[in-house]
């Protein structure tokens, strides 16, 4: 296990690499010499850049391209604050492995791997109404279990969750890490009615009191209120970030899962890319207070890391763009 203690694991996120400046301003010197007027391929020319930085390469590239999509499964849906039983995470784990689900098909067309990791489905984290949702050890190893599915020759990453109820504790660490109160930050997730939407504030704002104590930490914040595929999520995006594989990150789930790396270093997520913006009524608000704006904004609010994934063809639209492209002394095309 990477990370034997939370001293460990904060020293880890305060020690992040940079990226490449070299790489990045060879991209914008090349995007600046191709046939088309400067700066008109809009963000495709700051996404190549991007790619490069994070990579260390004048000329990125994206053969291996790989989605992890981490499951769990959380106390606090005895609260009722989802519409489907906890059971069916295991069954749509299986799905998964049935190449049923739509992450299989956006996966697929996307060009990527994909790598469903289960982490302890039948013991669910504690009732965060009551208890931490983990102690100190469990957190430490749903984080290393993340950090180590990151191998340091893919090009590029993304990250997927499936857990029933687990919008809960994203809302709950948002609102811990943000403040504006359970309301902002909590929306509907699976589909709850009105009175279900009232128990999902309700359990945040107990979360929240309860907790109190360990608010002032993001670690704590992650711990306490959060899931195991939340802190392998975390873990894998901080594992990116020492290896130098750039990240998408996918919906509301996965954007709550990666924001305490950014409470803990000012460029903690500076790696990633917000792929989409999600139907989650607390997503785009959390994105804003990140400084993520996203790529798409398709009313999705599936999971699975569906946006990261159809984020990845736009991904690969820059590159080709940026490595085909002609120049103008290449095409005989006249400058201005």
């Amino acid at each position: 296990m990477p990370f034997k203690s939370l001293d460990e694991l904060r020293a880890a996120c305060l020690d992040l690499p940079a990226g490449s400046d070299a790489a990045a301003n060879a991209v914008a010197r090349r995007q600046d010499t191709l046939t088309k007027p400067q700066g008109s391929l809009g963000r495709l020319e700051t996404i190549a850049a991007w790619l490069a930085r994070w990579q260390g390469r004048d000329m990125p590239r994206l053969d291996r391209v790989k989605v992890f999509v981490f499951a769990g499964n959380h106390g606090v849906t005895a609260q009722g604050v989802s519409a489907y039983p906890s059971e069916v995470t295991v069954q749509m784990v299986a799905n998964f492995a049935g190449g049923g689900a739509a992450i299989n098909q956006l996966a697929r067309i996307a060009g990527a791997e994909l790598d469903v990791i289960p982490l302890d489905l039948d013991h669910p984290t504690g009732d965060f109404t009551q208890v931490p949702a983990m102690d100190d050890s469990a957190f430490l190893a749903a984080v290393s279990a993340g950090y180590d599915a990151v191998t340091k020759e893919l090009d590029l990453i993304c990250f997927g969750e499936m857990g029933i109820g687990n919008t809960t504790p994203a809302a709950a660490i948002s609102a811990a890490l943000f403040g504006g109160g359970a309301e902002k930050w909590t929306g509907r997730g699976t589909g709850v009615d009105d009175a279900g939407l009232r128990r999902k504030v309700v359990a945040i704002e107990a979360g929240l009191k309860r907790h109190a104590a360990a608010l002032a930490d993001p670690l704590g914040v992650a711990a306490a209120l959060g899931g195991r595929e939340l802190a392998a999520i975390f873990g894998a995006t901080l594992a990116a970030r020492h290896l130098g594989v750039p990240v998408l990150l996918d919906g509301f789930v996965c954007t709550a899962a990666a924001a305490p790396l950014a409470r803990l270093h000012p460029a903690g997520l500076a790696h990633t890319i917000a792929a989409h913006v999600s139907a989650e009524s607390g997503h785009r608000g959390l994105l804003e207070a990140l400084g993520l704006p996203p790529l798409l904004d398709l009313g999705m609010r599936l999971g699975e890391g569906s946006g990261a994934c159809l984020a990845v063809n736009i991904v690969r639209s820059a590159l080709e763009c940026h490595a085909r492209m002609a120049s103008f002394a290449e095409a005989g095309v006249s400058e201005k």
